[in-house]
């Protein structure tokens, strides 16, 4: 039986960190999350731009990817190196650390056992930031981070729905949230809506 795997969605499928891309043996597609996620935390690290985290209420089960890792790898390593992805410390000689009380900004990295075939694989969980989330204020903290982020890294909400889209990750509000944004900026599409919002 594969030992570890690092459960992926939303970014994390395509920007898994230097350190997790070294260790991955193969990926594991066609999976979903277990657990229910939506657009329902504000990340200050994409400028306020809405993101994906598990939720208890509303949401819904998003394809996913699980990264299965070499067999060298051990679970204490792999906790470190993706809470050091997840905190933008890729490559430091930080540790993660578990809270028994988080609080709402800790990243958590949780344990699913026996998870398709897999013994553990792992995944981030940080709490919702953004009290009941319709599209209208996706769309707006999503419009507001574009302005705030550095157009190449595309760390903006926008750029984040548009590769969310891209991977097939839909939720409850994701339909009306890409329609609030081309509403509020004038655009046929997401991508429009961008041009229309950055700088030339």
């Amino acid at each position: 039986m594969t030992s570890i795997g690092i459960l992926a969605y939303g970014s994390l499928i395509d920007d898994l960190g230097c350190e997790i891309e070294a260790v991955i043996s193969h990926k594991l597609e066609g999976v979903q999350t277990p657990f229910r996620v939506e657009f329902a935390r504000s990340s200050s690290k994409r400028g306020g731009a809405p993101t994906l985290v598990p939720v208890e209420q509303g949401g819904e089960h998003v394809k996913a990817v699980i990264m299965i890792l070499e067999e060298q790898v051990s679970i204490d390593e792999a906790k470190d190196m993706l809470w050091r992805r997840e905190t933008n410390q890729v490559c430091s000689s930080k540790s993660y650390k578990h809270s028994p009380n988080p609080g709402p900004n800790t990243v958590c990295i949780k344990e699913l056992k026996q998870f398709h075939g897999i013994r553990i694989v792992l995944y981030t969980s940080i709490q919702p930031n953004i009290d009941e989330p319709t599209p209208r204020k996706l769309a707006r903290l999503a419009i507001d981070s574009v302005g705030k982020t550095q157009r190449g890294q595309k760390r903006d909400g926008i750029n984040y729905l548009i590769n969310a889209k891209s991977k097939g990750i839909t939720t409850p509000l994701t339909q009306e949230y890409e329609e609030e944004i081309k509403k509020q900026t004038g655009a046929k599409s997401l991508e429009e809506a961008l041009e229309k919002l950055q700088p030339s």
